[in-house]
């Protein structure tokens, strides 16, 4: 149980810095250039985690990181940018808070780890948290920001249920690293070509740049496929969901959005969802869990990058 609060709580950060990434970009980073933003909010967090680990993608991990990068990052970060434009902070996370319905799907299919009760009652309990959090605003909501966030939600529960099967026997830091560097240089090619040449940055800027690359991208990206390697797929989909519970409060007390008192209820419900889909004993028979691995078991692999067939 110990082992398990640890990677919750590492993995907590992940959707804890999302939720405040939506606030900073739609705050300090420019509107109209949503192309040069997601890739350099991508390309200089994959350069600095290379740095760290130095390594190289070797055999398949070539196109798996283009596909994942693809995926995760290039098309993700380009919808998320511009749901951040379109909608007030607290309905752009709010809209990404079905992810966990979708991922424990997701994962059903792609690496056979059924959900189990409390997982799914969990996601429901928060889903019926978020609409109440999303329905009852008292602003207008964009529906193309609603559908590029609700894209942005479908396309990366995809990604990071590939990315957990593909992962299981490399460097948690090396893969990330290698989708977001992928995924920033296909990003670049694009933007220079149909937004021209780079925005012009103020110092705010450049700063909220920073924020974004190492706290919201490279941090938050380690920590999430770190938890999707050590926890059950229900689990890490429900931690998602303080991402919206960020959002909401970060957009009420820093940007003057409103919060009534549904949307108050709603996040209490979004909170009993967390609780009540937390890993519990590892390995319970009917809990649609896997057991974790052992922390001997440091994936002899790693260094090398290829996966076992």
């Amino acid at each position: 149980m110990e082992a398990n609060a640890r990677w919750v709580a590492l993995t907590a950060v992940a959707p804890v810095a999302w939720g405040t990434n939506y606030f900073v970009t739609h705050e300090f980073l420019p509107a109209d250039s949503p192309l040069y933003g997601a890739a350099l909010r991508a390309l200089p967090a994959g350069l600095i985690l290379l740095a760290l680990r130095r390594q190289r993608p070797r055999g398949v991990w070539w196109w798996r990181s283009a596909v994942l990068g693809l995926l995760n990052v290039s098309v993700f970060f380009v919808l998320v940018y511009a749901a951040s434009q379109l909608l007030p902070t607290s309905i752009a996370s709010t809209v990404m808070a079905v992810s966990p319905l979708a991922m424990m799907l997701i994962a059903w299919a792609l690496v056979s780890e059924r959900p189990g009760i409390a997982h799914l009652a969990g996601a429901a309990i928060g889903l019926g948290g978020v609409c109440l959090m999303l329905l009852t605003g008292t602003t207008d909501v964009s529906v193309p920001g609603v559908l590029a966030s609700a894209a942005a939600m479908l396309v990366s529960s995809f990604g990071y249920i590939l990315t957990k099967r593909w992962s299981t026997d490399t460097d948690v830091l090396a893969s990330t690293a290698w989708q977001l560097t992928a995924g920033g240089l296909f990003l670049l090619p694009v933007a220079a070509a149909v937004e021209g040449p780079p925005p012009q940055l103020s110092t705010p800027a450049l700063l909220a740049f920073g924020y974004v690359t190492l706290v919201a991208t490279a941090l938050a990206f380690a920590a999430w496929f770190t938890g999707l390697r050590h926890l059950p797929t229900g689990t890490v989909g429900l931690i998602g969901l303080l991402n919206p519970v960020t959002g909401v409060l970060l957009g009420t007390m820093a940007a003057g959005e409103v919060l009534t008192v549904r949307q108050l209820c709603g996040l209490a419900l979004v909170l009993a969802g967390v609780v009540l889909g937390r890993p519990s004993r590892a390995g319970r028979p009917g809990s649609g869990q896997a057991p974790p691995r052992p922390a001997s078991d440091e994936y002899p692999q790693a260094a090398s990058g290829v996966t076992q067939p």
